[in-house]
């Protein structure tokens, strides 16, 4: 059995892995031939959400695998129809939060504007390096905050929006509008939120359909005040655009925790754009997140060696 990038080191000590025969744990990110290759002879993966992708080439080169378990419910990285056609099982868990809250990513969400809207990174770096304010912060109140998204992670957010007193804006292709308006958030179209919109945060699901869904022409629109934060996924934002925008100040700044590519390689040009606050896809990673998921994988593999899998995806 192997577990996938355990980065932090602590997948054993969320669960307990004991009665689950040999046991290796990933501490790096492993891809192409390098991930074949720790996982070769495996029969049980647990990979963590979606910083692995399965396709069909990696299914084909693991002829061992029999069960993949997924931190979560929902994993895009994964072919599903793929693993069925190598034999694989692919089972999910669940995470931390009920059903309808999000709680752990919402919450980032919000730690992210208030780095942006109170400085705080350049802050405490000046601090450290001796100096004492440095800037003017942003007060949130009487703003106007913009949803990308209306699900569940929406409705958490614009919920913690309307309690700093800012007003409510959202839109999605699939948005109820009665519904927006029953939770006290104004539907509008995508062009009147990226105007008004002091804050813009995304929380819309990746798909061909909104890959790429603000590009240089929708950035353009935003005030030249207003900060983009996104802990959807990162190509729902076009990256070059959004470097671009930060260089020229079009945009105030941008808090970020999902890239295109993951881990966000060194000497990508976001690591180095100015007015911006990066997490490395902490969104999920928390205390209860991680011992909800670790446990559930316990309980998934011990279930399918009964021959009674839980929570099977596809």
């Amino acid at each position: 059995m192997v577990v996938l990038d355990d980065y932090q080191r602590v997948a054993a000590g969320f669960a307990d892995f004991s009665g689950l025969g040999e046991v290796d744990f990933v501490h790096e990110h492993l891809a192409g031939d390098a991930l074949r290759a720790r996982l070769a002879g495996a029969e049980v993966v647990v990979a963590m959400r979606e910083r692995t992708p399965f396709g069909a080439g990696e299914f084909a080169g693991l002829p061992d695998l029999r069960l993949l378990v997924t931190t979560g419910m929902v994993n895009a990285a994964i072919d599903l129809p793929a693993a069925a056609g190598h034999g694989v099982l692919v089972c999910g868990t669940g995470m931390a939060g009920t059903p309808t809250t999000a709680t752990p990513t919402a919450e980032l969400t919000w730690a992210l504007v208030l780095a942006l809207a109170r400085r705080v990174p350049a802050e405490d770096a000046g601090l450290r390096a001796g100096h004492w304010q440095l800037g003017v912060g942003l007060d949130l109140a009487g703003l106007t905050f913009g949803t990308i998204g209306l699900g569940k992670l929406g409705r958490r957010v614009a919920r913690i929006a309307q309690a700093f007193d800012m007003e409510v804006l959202a839109w999605s292709e699939n948005l109820d509008p009665s519904q927006a308006r029953e939770l006290g958030v104004e539907p509008v179209s995508k062009a009147d939120l990226l105007r008004r919109s002091d804050v813009v945060s995304v929380h819309t699901r990746l798909s061909e359909r909104t890959r790429g869904l603000l590009g240089a022409a929708e950035l353009s629109t935003m005030k030249p005040t207003a900060f983009l934060v996104n802990t959807s996924r990162g190509p729902v934002v076009d990256t070059d655009a959004l470097v671009a925008a930060l260089h020229a100040g079009t945009i105030a700044g941008a808090g970020l925790d999902v890239y295109d590519v993951e881990p966000l390689p060194l000497g990508h040009p976001l690591r180095e754009a100015p007015n911006t606050v990066l997490t490395p896809h902490t969104g999920y990673v928390t205390q209860d997140s991680y011992r909800r998921m670790y446990l559930d994988a316990v309980e998934d593999v011990t279930a399918w060696r009964a021959g009674r899998p839980v929570r099977v995806l596809g």
